[in-house]
């Protein structure tokens, strides 16, 4: 049976999984995961959680050597794991999105010489033009944000075209910084990569392309055409067409193991796959394939995303379009004030989370029209930039309204803020540390008249990145699979534990969405707070 491998570069670890498959279209079963941290088991290159200390907090930066060090790593854990490496038949990967890395004129000669006898780390670290790349943490390039707006006629043109608004993390800023700040570096500059197509390329041996689901994330792309965009490429730094990596379809076969892996590890040719970014690829690995199914991740942030159809982008400017490793697209909506505000209203009262689920149950749906607008932080959805948490009726003292109050308010936000994705949403996959809690569950049901499953996810993008490699793998060999059958079983939420809505409960919130919404509307125009918590 063929083995598929797919690869997981976050800002913390390198994952991989291994699943097998049957050649005649069995279902996928997981044989093989491992995961490394890079701050434990990379301790040489100085990182913090991934990321190199920094005097300036807006600034996030990570060494490229050390995700080619950990690619290694792994790959070395994959070939003495036990499994008949002679069955691997195709790889693919997940990696951080927005990430760039910047390689020299002499990288393709590089790339095709790869010594076997040398470890990688190395080797990939003379490949680069700029040893440090800009991450999707952050936050320094507002200034080259505007000027990329105002060239291609304001950020509702370039979220139009792009799929966002120009966003700090995104690529496209951060290449203009490095363009203005550092002009020789920028000159010294052959190929300008994302994470996931330079990891790709370590593999292949060469310069590999990149894909929609990841190119989008960069402010460059032509959501559309999934080209990338002249306007906004000029708008950028000049003579950056030449410098970015081609854009291929998310399942093509972009080479083969080369003989690097090959010799030192015993690998076969296996085939590599274009990688992606991780929210494509959990797209995948939470089993989204079809319209009318999301994903809504409670974790320090809360996330809504899943598949559309057609490129439908919010007017708002605070969700984003991705494409999608099907071919269609995907929108995704982030909150800040995910379990971190929950944490707040849980400890401003010393609860234990057992004693804030007992006290959401204890609590009547709708809250006597007791609310909260918990912006604890500076939110991004929508555009909060001072923290200030507003209640309305609420007693200072009554600690199971106020966790009534940040439940309800935290899941009428994620269903009015998703609306622009214009997809009837039925069924709601549940991840992340809250997912745990199925009180919570039943709000989030209610709210979106929709059923809940929780979804043990576990590495979902890495998962993802294999089943990308199976079925990319199938359609090299003229054997194609429909994605729904690629996702079963290993990416289908835990068919007990579904929570169906209440329809009247759910006509409740409606009605009380309605007042939330101009609550929100209104407190965005207000300069303080009316009140916090701790």
């Amino acid at each position: 049976m063929p083995l598929y491998l797919g690869f997981d570069c976050s800002t913390q670890s390198l994952t991989a999984i291994v699943v097998e498959v049957e050649i005649d279209g069995g279902e996928p079963r997981l044989v093989f995961e491992s995961a490394l941290a890079f701050d434990e088991e990379l301790p040489r290159y100085g990182t913090r959680h991934g990321v190199l200390p920094n005097v300036d907090p807006t600034v996030a930066l990570s060494p490229p050597a050390m995700w080619a060090e950990a690619l290694e790593v792994m790959v070395a854990r994959v070939a003495a794991s036990g499994l008949d490496m002679r069955r691997l038949a195709a790889v693919s990967g997940s990696a951080q999105q927005h990430g760039s890395v910047y390689l020299n004129a002499s990288a393709s000669a590089r790339l095709a010489a790869l010594d076997p006898g040398r470890p990688i780390a190395g080797q990939a670290a003379d490949l680069l033009s700029r040893p440090v790349s800009p991450i999707w943490m952050d936050s320094s390039t507002s200034e080259e944000c505007a000027e990329i707006s105002a060239a291609v006629g304001g950020a509702g043109v370039l979220a139009q075209r792009t799929g966002s608004r120009a966003f700090e993390r995104f690529t496209g800023p951060q290449i203009r910084k490095l363009f203005k700040r550092e002009p020789l570096i920028y000159a010294a500059t052959d190929r300008v990569h994302l994470v996931s197509s330079f990891l790709a390329s370590l593999l292949v041996g060469g310069h590999a392309p990149a894909e929609p689901g990841d190119g989008s994330g960069m402010n460059l792309m032509d959501l559309a055409a999934q080209r990338w965009w002249p306007p906004a490429v000029d708008a950028t730094a000049p003579g950056l067409d030449a410098k970015l990596p081609a854009l291929v379809p998310s399942a093509t076969v972009v080479g083969s193991l080369s003989l690097y892996w090959q010799t030192r590890f015993g690998l076969p040719p296996a085939r590599v796959v274009a990688w992606s970014g991780d929210n494509p690829c959990s797209l995948i690995g939470t089993g989204l394939v079809a319209e009318g199914r999301v994903a809504i991740s409670l974790g320090t942030s809360d996330t809504i995303f899943g598949v559309m159809a057609e490129p439908r982008v919010d007017p708002g400017g605070t969700g984003h379009v991705f494409g999608a490793p099907t071919g269609a697209y995907m929108g995704l909506t982030v909150f800040k004030n995910g379990s971190l505000a929950r944490e707040r209203v849980r400890d401003a009262f010393g609860l234990t989370w057992a004693q804030f689920a007992e006290a959401l149950d204890a609590t009547p749906p709708g809250n006597q029209g007791r609310m909260m607008l918990p912006w604890f932080e500076p939110e991004i959805t929508p555009l909060v930039a001072a923290p200030g948490v507003r209640h309305y009726g609420l007693d200072a003292t009554d600690g199971a309204a106020h966790v009534r109050a940040i439940v309800e308010a935290q899941q009428m936000a994620l269903a009015l803020h998703s609306r622009w994705m214009g997809t009837r949403i039925d069924t709601i996959h549940a991840t992340g540390g809250a997912s745990a809690n199925r009180a919570i569950l039943r709000v989030m049901a209610d709210v979106f008249d929709a059923d809940v499953y929780q979804f043990a996810s576990g590495n979902s993008a890495c998962l993802g990145a294999a089943l990308r490699a199976y079925h990319a793998d199938a359609l090299a060999r003229g054997r194609g699979v429909e994605w729904q059958a690629v996702v079963r079983p290993l990416a289908e939420p835990l068919a007990a534990s579904r929570i169906a809505p209440d329809h009247r409960t759910h006509a409740l919130y409606a009605e009380l969405s309605r007042t939330y919404a101009a609550r929100e509307a209104e407190a965005l125009g207000l300069s303080a707070a009316s009140g916090t918590i701790g």
